[in-house]
């Protein structure tokens, strides 16, 4: 049996792993004791141990190290007991009692948010956001929320066309300069608003969720019955044309969304 003494190797040994996960490509062990001030010796003492047990990988010639095929083999284990919904939805069904409204879990998929949940009250409304829905994520709360905490670089890579701003209303933003303006104000206010983009008739708001690196893994999200007055072609049809954010609904969901955050072991993204 370990004693305490083994549990600070093993938080070094999972921030190696850690490490070599956020990475594009193999590190050198030099590398990796400097990026996480370790003495050198202790770096490929872990590191060989974390290669014996198939969770890093020596690469000889280039004298570097990835992750092995046993990280891989637990990354699909994670994914195939669906940790994050079956985490998810009893916080779902909790704020749908609070709010009276649906509740939706979504995640990133490309230039897509993906439903993954849905959670109804009582008196259930008709919504085009199902299990299984895929929207561009320009237009939903849910989506923006995720894409205001992503890097401007990687934004621009998964909408860089005008071509890739589809537009379902008449309203939302429709070119890039006008989604970074929106996403701005809303990484600033801590949530996303939607009115009228995806649905006529509907809104939204949503929070983001974050996992242990701060990056955006999921938001939550809540729609409503809004009737918004038409667009006055301004062109600022991003949520704002109606004055509304609903501050204390989004409120309720972002508690939700920090509580899902810290239940995976994340951490929100330090403020802009």
């Amino acid at each position: 049996m370990g004693t305490s003494s083994d549990v600070p190797a093993l938080r070094r040994g999972l921030a190696v792993l850690r490490l070599l996960a956020s990475r594009p490509g193999p590190m050198s062990a030099a590398a990796v004791a400097r990026e996480l001030d370790l003495p050198r010796s202790t770096t490929y003492h872990l590191l060989s141990e974390l290669a014996e047990a198939g969770f890093a990988t020596h690469l000889p010639e280039e004298r570097r190290y990835g992750l092995g095929v046993a990280s891989f083999e637990l990354g699909s284990a994670y994914l195939r007991h669906d940790p994050l919904e079956r985490l998810a939805r009893p916080l779902l069904r909790r704020l749908v009692d609070r709010v009276e409204r649906t509740a939706h879990l979504g995640v990133l998929h490309g230039a897509e948010a993906l439903y993954l949940l849905r959670e109804q009250p009582r008196q259930p409304q008709t919504l085009v956001t199902d299990v299984g829905v895929r929207l561009p994520a320009h237009l939903p709360a849910s989506g923006r929320a995720m894409l205001g905490h992503l890097p401007a670089a990687q934004v621009r890579a998964l909408l860089p066309t005008a071509g890739s701003f589809v537009n379902r209303t008449g309203r939302g933003p429709g070119n890039l300069p006008e989604l970074r303006r929106l996403l701005s104000t809303e990484r600033r206010r801590g949530w996303a608003v939607e009115d009228g983009h995806v649905t006529a008739g509907f809104a939204s708001v949503a929070a983001p969720v974050f996992d242990h690196g701060g990056r955006p893994i999921a938001a939550i999200s809540v729609t409503f019955r809004h009737l918004c007055a038409p667009d006055d072609g301004s062109g600022t049809s991003a949520g704002q044309e109606c004055g509304q954010t609903w501050p204390e609904l989004a409120e309720e969901v972002r508690r939700a969304a920090v509580e899902l955050t810290t239940r995976i072991g994340g951490h929100a993204a330090p403020g802009p």
